[in-house]
């Protein structure tokens, strides 16, 4: 079997740190043992857990508040589940349509249009799937082959390294970069510069972003949409926390007030994008499994041609209830997201409390808190420890990255917000009075190593 490190280290500038990251596709590898290492599954010696299980299993064992993964406890609205039970009692047992339930992707195309205005036909330009990470899956199969590499944002969702690994197309990673101006984290517009070239099939965006919390500016959009349109590069926008976003002071200046904008709004976008989202996270119906793509109609042709041999159909009892609740009103929406933004600043100000060093997020379930500030350098130590030592549980920053970018966020922790409020207000307590502490303990034993 080859070397366990596959990544390669981009030279554009010696004697630097590298602009972008490449992970390239070795022929030799099995497909499924390369998307296994560059998801961090494989160890020295076979296949291990994920820091998310290694953190969750902590956190049974130790009680804590589990902040770890991105898991909501909220309850979904009962409207949307009672439908899918009554679905279920009248028998609707057997495969949907392959593109999804006609109602479905009707409530799909009215949701564009009384959202965003963007127009999309139903019949033609959306395609219901298992979960928006099938929907990534099916556009990565369609419009990528060996020898094609694919760009995005890090630290980054790792079903994205996963898929391109099974695929065996090169991943290249932008680092994001805290932009004083937004005061978020943006990519680094010259990086993605260099990393987009004639071999760059696809740009996959996360907005907003898992796991930063970041929304995208005008300039870093027409960034991307001007690198895909030199490459004759196809976009990838994966939504699926639009409408949980919070606002922030400033936003009015920044063009970032008025909530989310898809992606396919910027200017040159809409003829080479495949927007993303689904029903998990606007519903707290993560299990359900129920994601849709829409775009130009010979884009969505090829992804529901992959889609259908993957799964073929999204299960018939839930499309309907999905179809009701994209309908309601949109009191219901933002008032969702403003109840997690509240959650949100719950988990920020305990954090800051604590000593760490918070970037406020924009929208999403995650904040992150950078630790350097009470001596830790490598947070996935504290991350193991912290259900012991303070009673909550968070996942390290570095699992969402490749080995060449980890140092970037080597000292950060995330931390969900998508939890009860007891649960965050729980660990709110908790980080208030123990996060330095145990640091501290970390911190010592680091040093007397």
């Amino acid at each position: 079997m080859a070397s366990i490190n596959e990544t390669s280290t981009n030279t554009s500038n010696p004697g630097q740190q590298p602009r972008f990251s490449s992970i390239p596709a070795s022929p030799s590898i099995a497909p499924w043992f390369q998307g296994a290492r560059r998801a961090r599954l494989a160890g020295a010696h076979g296949l291990k857990k994920t820091i998310f299980e290694e953190v969750s299993d902590l956190a049974g064992l130790h009680e804590a508040v589990n902040l770890g993964q991105g898991i909501p406890d909220n309850d979904a609205p009962d409207e949307i589940v009672d439908i899918a039970q009554q679905m279920l009692a009248r028998g609707h047992h057997q495969y949907a349509p392959a593109a999804g339930v006609q109602d479905l992707r009707v409530a799909i195309a009215e949701h564009q249009q009384s959202w965003y205005r963007v127009t999309v036909d139903p019949d033609a330009q959306v395609v219901v799937t298992s979960g928006a990470t099938e929907a990534i899956a099916a556009a990565v199969l369609a419009f990528t082959r060996p020898g094609d590499n694919v760009v995005t944002f890090e630290p980054f969702y790792d079903a994205y390294a996963a898929l391109t690994g099974f695929a065996r197309v090169e991943l290249r990673t932008v680092p994001m970069v805290f932009d004083a101006q937004t005061g978020s984290f943006q990519p680094d517009c010259e990086a993605l510069a260099q990393a987009v070239d004639q071999n760059t099939r696809m740009i996959i965006v996360n907005d907003p972003h898992n796991p930063t919390g970041s929304v995208f500016s005008p300039d870093s959009r027409k960034s991307i949409v001007k690198a895909a349109i030199e490459a004759s590069a196809l976009i990838l926008s994966d939504e699926v926390y639009e409408h949980l976003v919070y606002n922030q002071k400033g936003d009015e200046r920044l063009g970032l007030a008025n909530g989310f904008v898809p992606f396919a709004h910027t200017p040159g976008a809409w003829e080479r994008t495949i927007s993303v989202s689904s029903a998990g996270k606007t519903f707290s119906l993560t299990g359900w499994k129920v994601g849709w793509a829409t775009g130009p109609a010979q884009l969505i042709d090829a992804l529901r041609t992959v889609k259908q041999y993957l799964t073929f159909s999204t299960g018939p009892m839930f499309q309907p209830a999905i179809a009701h609740g994209l309908r309601l009103p949109r009191e219901f929406f933002t008032r969702r997201a403003v109840q997690l933004g509240e959650k949100v600043n719950v988990l920020v100000d305990a954090l800051e409390d604590a000593g760490a060093k918070v970037v406020r997020p924009r929208g999403g379930y995650f904040v992150l808190a950078d630790m350097a500030p009470l001596g830790i350098e490598d947070a996935t130590e504290l991350a193991q420890v912290l259900p012991e030592k303070a009673g909550v549980a968070a996942v390290p920053v570095s699992a969402f990255t490749t080995p060449e970018f980890e140092g970037r966020f080597a000292s950060y922790l995330r931390f969900a917000a998508c939890k009860d409020q007891a649960s965050v207000e729980e660990g709110a307590k908790r980080l208030r009075t123990s996060l330095a502490d145990a640091a501290r303990a970390v911190a010592g034993e680091s040093a007397g190593r």
